[in-house]
């Protein structure tokens, strides 16, 4: 079938707004109509090669839409059926066994190739193959090709077009507190990045009960709107002497869960040692060179008890997780749509800027 899909075609390059063919389902696989879709920046690390993605491809994971046609074999969701679109899984490995499907073996393959499990391309613009399947589903275009096991079938009276971000990075930042570390009410918080990852860990901060919650943020209109959104306190790393000074004035003891979303060395510098005894700090952030290494004291290690985390998607299982915060959203308790901002496909390329230059936090594009 004809579909409409922004391409990337090149590193560090605008998307190009293109008719392509896209195959018919498989036996596992779902059509889906997007609605809308958020730009991330898993999006344009694939485009810029931090990601292993082949180009061309057509991106986009935090698609939400309205089931076209299921493939033979599925039985999750029919057509009509509301739904978001997560990760894909295999479902088949120990992790995948053990409710650990984030950490699924073949993550990689699934998700970040731009291939299906047996190495085929669902996109093709006349001779050329494009790659597909990018975290499952593509879905930078108006139709999207998905696994049964990353379809999340939603509630029908909330705002579809604006749900697909909670498949990522919101996911992400959420889970964070609420899944991978289940922080108790009261407990002292940072996030270290004020972009949709960090302003929706605030967020997760916010439902666990978590005080004080401390956002580091160096551009002023998201620490704005991270006060907005639940945070009691911001720090601009820019204006202080030592970060981690900064942080102990607010939480004297220190602070026991720590989110980074930034991977830069200088800025771990400044959080580990504002820990508290026992403290936890989970790294999400896709560095700018993927070979970075991060360092710590093993010293402090060994007498603070500290603990480094990677989180990959929060933790959370996509299917219990994302209901949840639609839920969530539609009782007034998490108004992560205060950092959206929608746009047309056809300003894909305004719409990452904007996400680049910190004039919008979450972009979505509308279908």
């Amino acid at each position: 079938m004809k579909i409409t899909a922004a391409v990337a075609r090149s590193a560090q390059s605008d998307f190009t707004i293109e008719e392509l063919e896209l195959e018919e389902p498989r036996d596992n696989e779902v059509l889906v109509k997007i609605v809308g879709v958020g730009i991330c920046h898993s999006d344009i690390s694939a485009r810029d090669g931090q990601i292993p993605t082949e180009l061309p491809v057509v991106l986009g994971h935090e698609g939400a839409g309205i089931v076209e046609r299921v493939g033979a074999a599925v039985t999750r969701v029919k057509p009509g059926d509301h739904v978001v679109i997560s990760f894909a899984t295999c479902g088949d490995c120990a992790p995948c066994h053990n409710d650990q499907k984030n950490y699924c073996e073949a993550f990689p393959s699934l998700n970040m190739l731009g291939i299906r499990l047996d190495g085929s391309k669902a996109i093709n613009k006349g001779d050329e193959i494009i790659s597909s399947h990018f975290f499952g589903q593509s879905s930078f275009a108006n139709y999207a090709l998905t696994y049964e096991s990353n379809v999340v079938k939603v509630r029908s009276d909330a705002p579809l077009e604006i749900l697909g971000p909670l498949g990522c990075g919101i996911q992400t930042g959420a889970g964070t507190f609420m899944r991978a570390f289940k922080c108790e009410a009261g407990s002292a918080v940072a996030v270290a990045g004020g972009g949709a990852v960090g302003l929706s860990g605030v967020l997760g901060a916010v439902v666990q009960g978590c005080h004080p919650i401390i956002v580091i943020e160096p551009h002023s209109e998201r620490r704005k709107l991270a006060l907005e959104l639940g945070a009691t306190h911001t720090i601009d790393p820019v204006a202080v002497d030592d970060l981690s000074t900064a942080i102990r004035e607010i939480a004297t003891n220190g602070v026991k869960y720590v989110l980074d979303t930034t991977s830069i060395q200088s800025v771990l510098d400044g959080l580990f040692p504002a820990l508290a005894a026992g403290g936890k700090l989970g790294i999400v952030g896709i560095p700018k060179d993927p070979a970075m290494k991060a360092e710590f004291s093993i010293l402090s290690f060994l007498l603070g008890g500290y603990t480094v985390k990677g989180i990959c998607e929060g933790d959370a299982d996509p299917q219990e997780f994302i209901p949840f915060m639609v839920d969530l959203y539609m009782d007034g308790k998490f108004p992560y749509d205060k950092m959206c901002k929608i746009y047309d496909l056809a300003d894909i390329n305004e719409a990452v800027a904007a996400n680049s230059d910190g004039s919008c936090v979450k972009a979505i594009l509308r279908f």
